[in-house]
């Protein structure tokens, strides 16, 4: 038998003879404002004696809660059938916070297994470095009151945004997040607007943004900021734009955006332009399967690699710019940005990610940059194969670095990690990085990469779901020393549970950070991070 077996027999035995068996869990989740609930502690409750289950009350305390008041209101629901509070099964009316509250009404009886879950509603607008702690500090029958298996928290949890959720704006599914700061403070949060359903390019999907002008704490509505419409006589469900990055330039505070369009469907045996689509035609391929995107430039052979430009900070937005033709090589299969941020170099250089598929159609991670202010882009080689999706940072000598999904991870326990290279010459030649594959576990998906500089110092920060085989555990973590290191004491995770994982990271201030990511509580979080918190009076101890 394994040790978490007997573990768990050694922690239940003084338990058995009681009836029932009460276990309080508190997983690590975003408390969000602008959701209805929010779960905060879990409660299960099992039958072990001859007499079903008769509850009479929950009590529960918010010491440690860092502002009450930031709660609109307390409630408890049973668990639905996704492990989840059921919102159709609330029990009981809400309260209101205090510091100590009891649970009384409708609470459920006569049953072998009870579960149940503790949520709140917070209130639209607070501090965003809050945090959220409640404990579960008796369950009574109309007995006895019933001792209780605890895995308290450590600390409370963090707050955050809830800035993108199903069916906001009737868009089904917002995706792929990419987070900037503008040279005036604005935040810029962009994603794929996915209007029917959640599936990947080719669809009716367009590249949205969100600005805030306050650090993330609210944002103002969704703008719309690349849409092909109905190009070329064909529906918006065959003129996707996609997978979008975000840049802005720090000499000039012009801002960009790269996207991917699709125009119709290419034959996925052929690679030939399928002719007569229509609304009713249900043809569909990725650009990443198959024959989806093919040699050359033009729109009926390969997906299209579009640039967008804000003079005002993100306020409007130029007519896009098609630079497919002076990027892509037209042996290669497809040319696309990478999802996230850009960057601008120390000399005023524009870098994006980007990433593509080579001649013989296996993917590639690269760089693409312009030392002219976007008026002309260059590609770089490729700097590894059969990887994807890449954020790029500058090192404090100057170098690049590029951190990638490897397509190698998917499935793989024995060696597992990011694959990470870098470049003096911008991208012409490739140095693996030492600790490429070693550092940076994954379960094969987007991940974030950026520099932040604080009191002088320049620090790494990334972000993905921190597991090998699942998009569960999304963490942040920081390097001191150029991601030569991760050390476990300057990492913290944000959410325990599965989504779909990808992330974005931006500097606020010399000593907050913020986040967006693809949360398992909504489509996309927005969370403030203080590196003070991280970072000070922790022992430095490496992973």
């Amino acid at each position: 038998m394994g040790k978490g077996y007997l573990r768990w027999k050694e922690l239940l035995t003084p338990y058995l003879t009681e009836s029932p068996l009460v276990i309080a869990t508190y997983p690590v989740l975003p408390v969000l404002t602008n959701k209805e609930i929010n779960p905060v502690a879990k409660l299960v409750i099992y039958r072990t004696g001859p007499e079903k289950i008769k509850l009479q009350s929950i009590s529960l305390s918010l010491n440690g809660t860092t502002q009450p008041d930031d709660i609109l209101q307390i409630r408890l629901y049973e668990e639905g059938d996704n492990g989840m509070p059921d919102p159709n099964k609330p029990l009981g009316s809400g309260q209101t916070p205090k510091s100590n509250m009891k649970f009384t009404d409708n609470l459920p009886s006569g049953r072998d297994t009870i579960r149940l879950w503790v949520t709140v509603k917070l209130k639209n607008k607070i501090n965003l470095t809050h945090r959220v702690l409640t404990t579960i500090t008796q369950v009574e029958t109309p007995n006895k009151s019933l001792p209780i298996i605890q895995t308290p928290a450590k600390e409370g949890l963090r707050v955050g945004v809830a800035l993108r959720q199903f069916m906001q704006d009737k868009v089904h599914t917002s995706r792929i997040p990419g987070l900037t700061t503008a040279k005036n403070g604005t935040l810029l949060a962009i994603y794929d607007a996915r209007y029917e359903n959640s599936r990947d390019l080719q669809g009716d999907i367009d590249i949205a943004l969100n600005r805030s002008n306050d650090g993330g704490v609210t944002w103002q509505p969704m703008q719309v900021i690349l849409d092909k419409k109905t190009w070329g006589g064909l529906p918006e469900k065959f003129n996707g734009v996609s997978d979008a990055c975000i840049l802005t330039d720090t000499k000039t505070g012009y801002i960009y955006v790269a996207g991917l369009w699709m125009h119709g469907v290419l034959d996925k045996e052929t690679g030939k332009w399928t002719e007569g689509l229509t609304e009713k035609s249900s043809n569909w391929i990725h650009q990443w399967q198959a024959k989806g995107s093919q040699p050359g430039t033009d729109v009926k052979q390969t997906s299209q690699f579009l640039i967008t430009r804000s003079t005002n900070n993100g306020k409007t937005w130029s007519e896009p710019v098609n630079i497919t033709a002076q990027t892509k090589r037209k042996e290669w299969w497809l040319f696309a940005p990478a999802p996230g941020h850009g960057i601008t170099l120390n000399d005023g250089t524009l870098v994006f990610p980007t990433q593509g598929r080579d001649e013989n159609g296996i993917s590639f991670s690269n760089i693409t940059w312009s030392k002219d202010g976007g008026k002309t882009w260059t590609t770089s080689n490729p700097a590894y194969k059969d990887v994807t999706e890449c954020m790029v940072a500058q090192l404090e000598d100057g170098s690049l670095m590029l951190n990638m999904r490897d397509n190698r991870n998917r499935g793989n326990y024995t060696e597992n990690g990011r694959r990470i290279c870098t470049t003096t010459d911008l991208g012409a030649t490739w140095t693996e990085h030492p600790t490429s594959r070693k550092a940076l576990i994954e379960p094969t998906c987007m991940g974030s990469l950026h520099k932040h500089i604080r009191k002088g110092k320049s620090l790494l920060l990334f972000s993905n779901p921190a597991n090998q085989s699942v998009r569960t555990n999304m963490t942040l973590k920081v390097s001191t020393d150029n991601g030569n290191t991760w050390p476990e004491s300057y990492q913290t995770e944000l959410d325990q549970y599965r989504s779909a994982g990808y992330s974005c990271i931006t500097s606020i201030n010399e000593d907050t950070i913020g986040i967006l990511y693809e949360s398992s509580q909504a489509q996309l979080v927005f969370q403030q991070i203080s590196l003070n918190e991280l970072l000070d009076n922790k022992p430095k101890q490496n992973k």
